[in-house]
């Protein structure tokens, strides 16, 4: 895992060197363990070590393949890299090194860009192609690792993060469509693009490929998720256990490391099912060694999974580490966030992830497994009962309709069927949602309420299927794993997501919807392959958390510094309607909508945002 960077020059011209080193240093906080820059007429690339796969000098980059001449600078870990290698080498391949680096740039030698559809990891990386004079760039098949990048009058950049391309602009703009749908259509994420003005991202599953003599580049899929007919025919016994087998091996290529690995847990059933799997192949592998497992613990009651956790950690044999964060921790820590970030974030749910993060570089773990993915590929989110509910209905299966109320009914948490209801309205009614965000709109300009795109919130339909595919590549996951990336990172520290194992991902999303959603039980399927592994209360928990903070009591806390922030910014004024952040306004506006200007206010207090960008 580590930091990457790159520019391309325009015709005739050579990239400043010092400008390709300010980009490469400003994520060294993404690589600690080493630095290096290699360029070659217009083309430069910059890379910062994070040491996790062979620690050698061997694995350093940009890596230069000597008889082909091409070079890569890579950020991410391709879990399969050792069954590549052997079958590369069966092709006549030789290796001087056991980095994984190598093995991607020699299976790019040998298969072309079709390299990327062998890899099972996560990765962004860009590789300089003499023979082709392209630079071929691809980022993981659901964005796992980000890949950014801005086409400048200084010429085409890209890198890890925002803050290595700023330095490409003469002014730094807000995007206000981007701007405008966090505040009004609580969209946290652009696929392509982002708050910045300029500054693009490139999605999951894609290629880039920038030719050099042209000064052009074009973006292109690689990767799409499907149905698998096979897999939608599976009965009961047949799914568990090719689910089980499936889990049990994204656990597995997950844990090879040469440096010390660990586990976030909240108590929730994602993560303590990869604690308990992952403690148990880490304690065989390892002599005895107790697998590490790090929780943030809430100091509000009412989100507190500390004793769900405990559970885990008792039944698992883990060595247990815990954080308390309170609200001056949470105070003191706000500028570091908004910093790593690099992008407004719509909740403070995050900092709790930050802490734990935090705590584990200062236990020495380099590697943590987490959980995010479980919900999105297995659903786990109480807004899919309704989905299939409505899909029931209007597909005439009456008896599937009236299962899922009694399913709810017998074991959802209390409240669901009412929660079924409003999930109802507001994903399968667009006048609804429309008329429930109209009071907030009222606080923005025509302007700036000009500038909102369509609503992306709602549902596909009724194929739930559908909706899968939709969140995991564009309305839900993507901002989650933005955060995961931004935190860890920067602590140095690689996540890995065993439920983003793209193998996993395309099984679990072909099952039958009744495996998944079963008597009122989100994420059956995985309740029943953990169910002798992790204690009772833990599988059939109706309460779900996931490193919660509390908001309600650090935002009453933090009460008098959102007023003065918002008060104070430019850009909040450009966006909001005439006396609308006078106090009596502000109190009538909810908290999230609250909370998202004070992100947006500090984001461009932050970064120097100067003005807005309305193209």
């Amino acid at each position: 895992m580590c930091g990457i960077a790159g520019l391309i020059a325009n015709a005739g011209t050579q990239p400043f060197p010092d400008l390709i080193q300010q980009m490469t240093d400003a994520v060294a906080h993404r690589g600690p363990d080493g630095q290096g820059i290699w360029s070659q007429g217009s083309v430069a690339l910059g890379h910062r070590r994070l040491s996790i796969i062979d620690l050698s000098e061997l694995g350093k980059q940009p890596m230069a393949d000597e008889q082909t001449g091409c070079v890569v600078t890579y950020n991410g870990e391709i879990y399969n890299y050792i069954e590549l290698r052997n079958e590369l080498i069966a092709l006549g391949r030789h290796f001087r090194s056991g980095s994984d680096t190598e093995v991607l740039l020699s299976a790019y030698e040998q298969w072309g860009s079709d390299c990327v559809r062998k890899f099972n990891g996560m990765w962004a990386f860009a590789i300089f192609d003499p023979r082709r004079n392209i630079v071929f760039c691809s980022r993981d098949r659901f964005g796992v690792k980000p890949f950014y990048y801005a086409d400048t009058a200084a010429g085409f950049g890209f890198g890890s993060e925002i803050r290595q391309l700023l330095p490409l602009f003469r002014e730094i703009k807000a995007n206000a469509r981007v701007a405008m749908n966090f505040l009004v259509s609580r969209v946290a994420e652009d696929i392509e693009g982002s708050f910045f003005a300029g500054v693009n991202k490139l999605p999951g599953g894609h290629n880039l490929i920038y030719r050099i003599d042209s000064r052009s580049y074009t973006v292109e899929r690689f990767y799409e998720l499907t149905s698998n007919a096979d897999v939608l025919r599976l009965d009961g016994r047949q799914a568990l256990e090719g689910f089980d087998s499936l889990f049990k091996d994204a656990i597995r290529l997950r844990l090879r490391s040469d440096v010390k690995v660990g586990t976030c847990l909240s108590g929730g059933m994602d993560s303590s099912s990869i604690a308990a799997i992952a403690g148990e192949m880490y304690r065989t592998d390892s002599d005895g060694q107790a697998f590490s497992a790090i929780t943030a613990i809430s100091e509000d009651p009412l989100t507190d999974e500390s004793g769900f956790a405990k559970q885990v950690v008792d039944r698992a044999g883990l060595n247990w580490i815990t954080v308390r964060p309170d609200y001056n921790d949470f105070d003191s820590a706000i500028d570091a966030v908004v910093r790593t970030q690099e992008e407004p974030f719509a909740s403070t749910s995050i900092f709790m992830q930050y802490f734990v993060m935090q705590e584990a570089r200062r236990a020495g773990i380099t590697v943590l497994l987490d959980g995010q993915g479980g919900d999105e590929i297995l659903l786990g989110y109480e807004r899919y009962f309704a989905d299939h509910f409505a899909g029931s209905l209007l597909s005439a299966r009456f008896g599937n309709a009236i299962g899922v109320l009694g399913g709810l009914g017998r074991n959802g948490r209390p409240g669901a069927l009412k929660a079924l209801l409003w999930n109802l309205a507001y994903f399968h009614a667009p006048g609804l949602r429309r008329a429930g965000i109209s009071i907030p709109s009222s606080l923005f300009s025509e302007q700036a309420l000009a500038a909102q795109s369509v609503d992306r919130t709602g549902a596909d339909g009724t194929d739930l299927f559908a909706l899968q595919k939709r969140e995991i590549g564009k309305t839900n996951l993507p901002v989650l794993l933005r955060y995961e990336d931004k935190n860890s990172m920067a602590h140095a520290i690689e996540t890995r997501l065993p439920f983003l194992d793209y193998r996993l991902v395309e099984f679990s999303t072909s099952l039958a919807t009744e495996l998944k959603l079963t008597d009122g039980w989100g994420k059956h399927l995985l309740r029943k392959a953990m169910e002798t592994r992790l204690p009772a209360e833990i599988v059939w928990r109706k309460h779900k958390f996931g490193f919660e903070s509390p908001e309600s009591r650090w935002m009453r806390s933090h009460a008098s510094a959102i007023d003065s922030t918002l008060a104070s910014s430019d850009l909040i004024r450009y966006l909001c309607a005439r006396d609308a952040l006078k106090r009596e306004e502000l109190a009538k506006i909810n908290q999230g909508l609250r909370w998202r200007l004070y992100s947006l206010a500090k984001w461009a207090e932050t970064f120097g945002v100067g003005g807005l960008s309305f193209d």
